[in-house]
């Protein structure tokens, strides 16, 4: 079999590409596509071409992988285009399984279009920091309409076939065998000329506010980037200029996305959230159990949260309260939740109803006998949490797991109280917990290999993005994130005000800056750490500004400002009572006050980041650089473009990063500084490790 397989059903050429897994759009997949139109040109007996794709999907689209050979190296996509798209006998896509980004625009350029009716069409390049780059801004307009093709590639999701073939984008949907369908259709339009091709369809009639709304919905959903206002420039030079006009403009800015730091970003992350899942010494042999029941200690916002995860998909859950009041409140809130997506039309009552029949609440320990998981959802108390897991030692049955949702606390001390440290893992949720798509996986010196690799399988069950990090105060992300509040107090200690230190992360594209994010989160968590960590260091009480501002009983939004007041709409206002009392600090302590620019302010919060990543990295707290990043993603609002803070150390040269550092006078971490000694980036750390 070769990568594509030539066969004759009578008239009818038929090219089936074989690029397993998902016949993605790499070398030798163009040359034997070339090679089958050569063969059909040179058969008189072939009236017409049907394309297909082997195994379980038409084409997913180009080789990632691809983006970063020379020109002259990678696939020529467009090159086989405009070749198809200018052939002379009729081509037929014949689609299943998936045809997205480049898959698309090959089917797009085939006179006509079949599928089976499950079969879905899209072009996420979007999704990568780039855009369609082989005729796919130029064509789909010309086929779905102006706004159904701004919306499919500003979203980058795909369509159903069902919808395909209302829009014209499929011409037929085939309900048996594909490719006899496919033949059968090719013969029934052999013979029909001119032959229809969608590059010489006029887009007309479209007014100018359709694209005035495209742009300012992109400021909603892409602030910030490149390749969204790309699109829609490219959309509508589909109302105004020929095709070959549109189709070399095309080019030009998909290069110019695809080189930009916005897509290197995007792809990084792509191939960083594959690379996450894959941990050193597991592989598919590591046994595993089958989680059909979960138990729940704790029904607040976190407990709750984490129950509609596996309610979700369809794992009954107990849940345990110590008080029937809590207990109901904690019920209320899940139903609620339900009730919004329910009113939002993404879901029906029934589901709700289904779901809700899946969760059995209690003030009953002893319930949980029977799950195959338990997590302890309780606040952040290293005794209360010790005494809980001492009662499901003697509670949980043989070979369950016991988890803790702990975002600080040593899981090893918690594992200790246990006759079965193998058993206890962290499963970090954040929150909130059914909507962040984190899920730290926090292993401990005992946790067994099996009960990781089962962790790390519910991850993907329940559709949380997994991370495995090992045990130190904070894990990876809250570790982080300590660090990072602390040089965002320093800053306005030195002179900023915290709209400052905001201002300077909005500037990076963080919805939240640091004082924004810790007056959501409750100023009393970050005020209970840090007299936590003063007294386990045997140091006295903190007594900074921030803790200041707790004292005075302002814990944030829950109890309606913090930092800053709040309106309504929880918008943050600066509040000039709490602005004094910083400058009145800053006078007790003997600070002096200077401007600090949004450059320098930008600079110290993030590298404050990579830094202690490094440092994290450099102990094996995290396995690879790329896990980090998937961290700050999707736990801490990172945004995907920049492609976490260690890549984005990487664009900014960790030279750079080492020199600002030592500028704002933080010290490099180790690893930091010899990667930077040794002009490597954190890519090429992850690269070279053996085993990771």
């Amino acid at each position: 079999m070769s990568i594509v397989d030539q066969t004759r059903q009578g008239d009818v050429l038929v090219l089936t590409i074989n690029n397993p897994p998902v016949n993605a759009f790499s070398p030798g997949v163009p040359e034997g596509l070339h090679a089958g139109l050569d063969a059909a040109l040179a058969d008189e007996g072939v009236k017409a071409v049907v394309i297909i794709g082997g195994g379980r999907t038409f084409i997913a689209g180009a080789d990632i992988k691809t983006f970063d050979l020379p020109r002259e190296q990678a696939p020529d996509l467009r090159g086989f285009i405009q070749r198809l798209d200018a052939f002379e006998k009729p081509t037929v896509a014949a689609i299943h399984g998936t045809a997205l980004g480049g898959g698309l625009e090959v089917a797009l350029a085939c006179n006509y279009r079949v599928s089976v009716k499950d079969a879905q069409m899209g072009l996420p390049e979007v999704k990568l920091g780039v855009l369609p780059g082989a005729g796919g801004t130029q064509r789909l307009p010309r086929v779905v309409g102006v706004q159904k093709a701004l919306e499919m590639m500003l979203s980058g999701n795909p369509i159903r076939a069902t919808e395909a073939r209302e829009l014209g984008l499929v011409d037929e949907i085939v309900e048996g065998d594909l490719l006899e369908g496919a033949v059968a259709f090719a013969r029934e339009h052999a013979n029909i000329r001119p032959l229809p091709r969608v590059s010489e369809r006029r887009v007309e009639g479209v007014p100018p506010q359709v694209f005035e709304a495209a742009r300012k919905g992109i400021e909603k959903t892409h602030k910030g980037q490149l390749s969204p206002s790309f699109i829609i420039d490219l959309v509508e030079m589909t109302t105004t200029q020929p095709f070959a006009v549109g189709w070399d403009e095309e080019a030009r800015l998909f290069m110019a996305a695809k080189d930009s730091p916005q897509s290197r970003g995007l792809r990084h992350i792509f191939f960083a959230e594959r690379e996450s899942a894959k941990i050193p010494g597991l592989g598919k042999d590591t046994p595993t159990t089958d989680i059909r029941k979960a138990g729940i200690i704790g029904a607040g916002t976190m407990g709750g949260g984490i129950a509609m995860n596996f309610l979700n998909v369809g794992i009954p859950v107990t849940i345990v309260e110590t008080g029937q009041e809590a207990l109901d409140r904690g019920l209320g809130v899940i139903r609620r939740n339900y009730e919004n997506s329910a009113k939002k039309g993404r879901m029906t009552m029934e589901d709700v109803e289904k779901r809700m029949a899946l969760l059995t609440p209690t003030l009953d320990m002893n319930a949980l006998a029977d799950a195959d998981i338990i997590i302890e959802a309780v606040f952040e108390n290293m005794e209360v949490k010790k005494d809980i897991f001492t009662r499901l030692d003697a509670i949980a049955k043989p070979g369950a797991i016991l988890a803790t949702n702990t975002s600080t606390l040593d899981v090893n001390e918690i594992a200790s109280v246990t006759s079965r440290p193998e058993q206890v893992i962290g499963l970090h949720f954040f929150s909130p917990a059914n909507v962040m798509r984190l899920l730290e996986i926090v292993r401990a010196d005992k946790t067994s290999d099996s009960v990781l690799a089962t962790s790390m399988a519910l991850a993907k069950r329940i559709k949380k993005v997994g991370v495995v990090v090992g045990v130190c105060d904070g894990f990876v992300g809250n570790r982080m994130i300590h660090r990072y509040g602390d040089e965002a107090r320093k800053l306005v200690e030195e002179g900023a005000r915290p709209e400052d230190a905001d201002a300077a992360m909005h500037a990076l594209g963080l919805p939240m800056g640091p004082f924004e994010m810790s007056d959501m989160a409750g100023l009393d968590v970050g005020y209970l750490i840090r007299q936590h960590q003063a007294k386990v260091r045997g140091e006295s009480k903190p007594d900074g500004w921030l803790d200041r501002i707790v004292e005075t009983g302002r814990k944030g939004q829950k109890t309606g400002g913090g930092i800053y007041d709040y309106d309504e709409n929880r918008r943050p206002r600066p509040n000039a009572d709490m602005q004094r009392l910083i400058e009145d600090y800053r006078a007790e302590k003997g600070l002096q006050s200077r401007e600090i620019t949004q450059e320098e302010a930008t600079k110290r919060l993030v590298y404050s980041l990579v830094n202690e990543g490094a440092q994290i990295l450099d102990e094996g707290i995290a396995q690879r650089a790329g896990d980090i990043d998937v961290i700050y993603i999707y736990g801490y609002g990172f945004p995907a473009y920049r492609g976490g803070p260690m890549q984005y150390a990487d664009e900014m040269g960790l030279g750079n990063v080492v020199a600002d550092l030592e500028q704002y006078g933080q010290t490099p971490a180790p690893l930091l500084r010899r990667l930077a000694q040794e002009g490597k980036t954190f890519a090429q750390y992850d690269r070279e490790r053996p085993g990771v």
